[in-house]
């Protein structure tokens, strides 16, 4: 047994690796162990990757407009090995970068696999087969999630794809069917569906992108369906029928009625389960609820010195979420003044498509359930002079005010940037601001961001363009 680590990490993924970091600046001896790849999904399949795809389509996209602009372009074409190979160097770019951090802030990394072997304990496999007993005083348990398989629906690699196989897509399929319209689900319909590929999506719920406000899901849509993608709602696919280079699906809808539809290939995108297994978690006295660690406020499992952080513990499934956590944690354990619990209301969620959907805190419905007296704000980009200069005019932000004490409850938007847009939002929610606060705010002109105040200004009835 070794001289013992302060803090060990299980998984290197956005969590793990921050966590680790912010432990070894507050001069805690730490160690991360890693089975796979430094960076984890996110980095290495996942957030990165499919973001440095979707890059490619939306120019993709752009190049079909630029007549628009005043431009023009002869037989534009795309190379579909080289998007992906591009995608792939980003990612091996950044997961260098993470090697690098870990070297500097002097974290002892181990290839293998880890699990609890008793109180402070950790037995380590290495990817040689070498075992090795490790101690700690904490253990973090930042091990993720991977993609829910459905009975029927189990990727095979070849013609049913998880996200790691439509990342790196051998040919281009003139047809194709995704299963779940969340974030991943989305994010790949519109990115083979923009380079052309015949796009359906079912989605089990009403309506795509559940757990946005039910008027940005709507516009999306609507968008999407302009796009040419095919939408089916409030239906599942209950049967996948495979030849030689070809699926056909069976497609149920909630009434009961049945078709077919026969796909080049079929994305399965039915959400995730937390990797617990083969951990020890059991015999440690970890509480695991549905694939998912239970943690309090803090990350701690309840049990002495084992904390956990990330998709394992819970939704949201977010990378930003994620390394949030590991900072906690990691204060948590040194005793920082800083530390401060996690509130998912401000938690932002952003989906990559064309155009881009994000949202912090309370839709208008969630709101009014609680029982918040609510005063909504619209502003469409028809309405804003950098989106139509841009040739984006396509979005909407909508803002969502406890009409009693002027609370920001939520905001939701679709369009151009968004993504980059939300975190002005998210900034007010973490500060407490208030709407008095927002109107006083000056916005440059001319950008989108414009946008974000006319939707405050309109749930006042202050708006001032339009």
């Amino acid at each position: 047994m070794s001289d013992p680590y302060d803090v060990i990490v299980i998984g290197a993924g956005p969590g793990g690796y921050v966590s680790a970091i912010r432990c070894a600046q507050l001069g805690l001896k730490t160690a991360i162990v890693e089975r796979e790849n430094l960076g984890g999904i996110c980095l290495n399949w996942g957030c990165i990757p499919t973001k440095a795809l979707l890059r490619s389509s939306e120019t993709w996209h752009l190049l079909h407009r630029l007549k628009e602009f005043g431009l023009a372009a002869d037989n534009p074409r795309f190379d579909l090995d080289a998007i992906v190979q591009r995608s792939r160097k980003v990612a091996a770019q950044l997961s260098n970068g993470v090697k690098f951090l870990m070297k500097k802030h002097k974290i002892t990394v181990l290839d293998g696999t880890a699990k609890l072997a008793g109180q402070g304990k950790l037995a380590v496999t290495g990817k040689n087969g070498e075992a090795s007993d490790l101690s700690a005083r904490n253990i973090i348990i930042a091990t993720g999630a991977r993609a829910r398989s459905l009975p029927g629906l189990e990727a095979d690699g070849k013609l049913v794809w998880s996200y790691r196989e439509a990342l790196v897509p051998p040919s281009m399929p003139k047809s194709l069917l995704v299963v779940g319209s969340g974030a991943i689900g989305i994010e790949f319909a519109s990115f083979y569906g923009t380079l052309g590929a015949k796009v359906t999506v079912v989605e089990m719920l009403d309506r795509i992108l559940p757990v946005e406000d039910e008027e940005i899901s709507a516009f999306a849509a609507k968008q999407f369906k302009r796009q040419g993608m095919e939408i089916v709602t409030g239906a599942s696919v209950t049967k996948l029928d495979k030849v030689a280079d070809s699926v056909t699906a069976t497609i149920k809808t909630k009434d009961g009625k049945e078709t077919t539809l026969a796909v080049d290939r079929v994305i399965s995108a039915v959400g995730i389960v937390g990797n617990v297994e083969d951990l020890g978690l059991e015999a440690a006295g970890v509480k695991v609820d549905r694939t998912h660690i239970v943690v309090d406020k803090w990350g701690a499992t309840g049990v002495a010195g084992i904390w956990a952080i990330g998709d394992v513990a819970g939704p949201p499934w977010l990378a930003h979420k994620a390394m949030h956590e590991g900072v906690i944690v990691a204060e948590r354990i040194a005793g920082h003044a800083g530390a401060h619990p996690l509130d998912i209301s401000r938690v932002p969620g952003c989906t990559y498509c064309t155009p881009q959907v994000a949202s912090v805190g309370l839709t208008e419905a969630a709101a009014k359930a609680k029982g918040h007296e609510v005063k909504v704000g619209r502003f469409p980009f028809l309405g804003n002079g950098k989106a139509i200069a841009l040739g984006e005019m396509e979005g909407l932000v909508k803002t969502v005010f406890d009409a009693r004490t002027g609370e920001l409850l939520g905001a939701h938007m679709v369009g151009a940037e968004v993504t980059e847009l939300i975190q002005g939002y998210t900034i007010a929610r973490t500060l407490e601001a208030t709407e008095a606060d927002l109107k006083a705010t000056i916005f440059p002109h001319p950008t989108i961001s414009e946008a974000m105040h006319e939707a405050v200004l309109d749930a006042y009835g202050e708006v001032l363009h339009i």
